[in-house]
């Protein structure tokens, strides 16, 4: 599918790739507006439960039981896709994007959403970028209560862009199908930004929870903890004005602050990861920022002493 060409179809394949609690909610809202949906996972007691009972979706869009859904193993297992949504974590991505190239149609396009940087790079050593969208999602929340049974706490924003920006006929199309299933989606000309702005505050918040064990909240009321928050933010901060990110804002602490007082009771998805024993995408946020600081030539000792510890920690994770 060309930038210059969109889809004009009644009922659009969409398949979702990882379905975990935010996967779930995608695939939910997309079947119950009458797409083609399709969902791919490795967990086989919620692929199954899926496929034979339905998706049990609860909380801020509803509680009830959505039918209709393909549930697969194997994104080989399905047929022609119009639209793959990568909804893996992070380590997930280069794996979903292999196995996507083998299958799709030429004029297929792959939407990724992940917290941290490098997803599009993932992508890219599997197959050319020219079909693949950068999406951000931003004031979410959902949590998997078992096998097929989804909690959705709060739904605020998508946003998509094109990989080397501007505005495109595509996007414009995959905008819709988002809004046209309930979603509060808009599509930007450049998403860097976006994502830029969503990193700062993945970093700011992520490792510091972990380190310290607390909400976003717990972490911002404690003096100690949050000048370790918004030392790690900044840093990161620091390389984005390095490479030419367009900030929408001057004032980074003032962001980060207002971001945290939105969302005081919220526990980052990686501090929920070492709460249930398992590794986070701590390589794709705070991890980082050391990379890139290296690159820049900027010094990153919060993000450095941080991840140190967190990957300590996760190393004795099975």
């Amino acid at each position: 599918m060309t930038k210059s060409s969109s889809k004009n179809m009644n009922v659009p394949s969409i398949a979702i790739v990882g379905v975990g609690a935010m996967g779930s909610v995608y695939a939910g809202l997309f079947a119950e507006a009458g797409y083609q949906t399709s969902v791919v996972d490795l967990w086989q007691e919620h692929i199954t439960a899926i496929g034979k009972t339905g998706l049990h979706l609860e909380g801020a869009s509803g509680d009830r039981v959505i039918g209709g859904i393909t549930a697969v193993h194997q994104i080989a297992d399905l047929g022609p896709i119009d639209l793959y949504v990568i909804a893996t974590k992070a380590n997930g991505v280069g794996g979903a994007a292999a196995e996507i190239a083998k299958v799709m149609q030429p004029d297929s396009l792959v939407l990724t959403i992940q917290n941290g940087l490098g997803a599009g790079e993932r992508i890219a050593q599997y197959m050319p970028t020219d079909n693949v969208l950068l999406g951000v999602a931003e004031g979410f929340g959902a949590s998997i209560k078992g096998p097929g049974h989804i909690h959705h706490n709060a739904m605020r924003q998508i946003r998509i862009g094109e990989m080397d920006g501007g505005m495109t006929d595509r996007l414009v199309w995959v905008e819709s199908l988002w809004q046209a299933a309930g979603f509060k989606a808009t599509a930007f000309a450049d998403i860097h930004q976006l994502v830029w702005e969503k990193f700062i505050c993945n970093v700011m918040c992520s490792a510091p929870s972990v380190a310290f064990d607390c909400t976003i909240g717990e972490l911002f009321n404690d003096e100690d903890r949050r000048i370790v928050a918004l030392g790690c933010m900044l840093e990161a901060y620091e390389i984005g004005l390095a490479k030419k990110i367009a900030f929408s804002f001057d004032d980074a602490v003032a962001y980060g602050v207002k971001f945290a007082a939105d969302m005081p009771n919220a526990s980052p998805s990686m501090r929920l990861d070492h709460l249930a024993g398992k590794r986070s995408e701590i390589d794709a946020i705070n991890g980082m920022v050391p990379v890139l600081g290296r690159e820049m030539g900027i010094k990153t000792p919060y993000n450095d002493t941080l991840v140190a510890l967190v990957r300590a920690r996760e190393a004795s994770f099975a």
